[in-house]
């Protein structure tokens, strides 16, 4: 079971470098098996907007929620201060820390691209990773 963190997604929806590891990833493990945080959803949206990519929004969000079967996971207010614990444990950022908290919670293997996430016990998988 995997967290999907935003930079996945928007390493396909910006058609970067990573983008078909990231197809390849999507067409390859099943959907039920993949998660998106809340947080990555609203991040993905922020970056899109500023693209102003408005119709990739719609898309992404009725491809990947709607109709993807990806599952949309979430933390509460209360887990704020678990927040802080998680940012000052291992000197991540606020979206990091909320990453990380959701796959702890959830026990899920976080993908990412981002290196931040080494520096946890719980580590990351990279697409490429996933496909070996």
């Amino acid at each position: 079971m995997y967290l999907l963190d935003s930079n996945i997604f928007l390493e396909l929806l910006l058609d970067q470098d990573g983008a078909d590891e990231v197809e390849m990833l999507l067409r390859s493990v099943p959907r039920e098996r993949l998660h998106l945080s809340e947080f990555s959803f609203y991040s993905v949206g922020i970056v899109l907007f500023r693209h102003k990519l408005f119709n990739v929004f719609v898309h992404f969000a009725n491809d990947i929620l709607v109709t993807g079967g990806i599952r949309l996971l979430r933390i509460a207010a209360e887990d704020a201060s678990e927040l802080s614990k998680v940012a000052q444990r291992f000197n991540l950022d606020f979206d990091d820390s909320y990453q990380y908290l959701v796959a702890d919670r959830y026990r899920l293997t976080i993908v990412s691209f981002d290196s931040d996430f080494d520096r946890t016990e719980r580590g990351r998988k990279t697409p490429k990773d996933l496909m070996e």
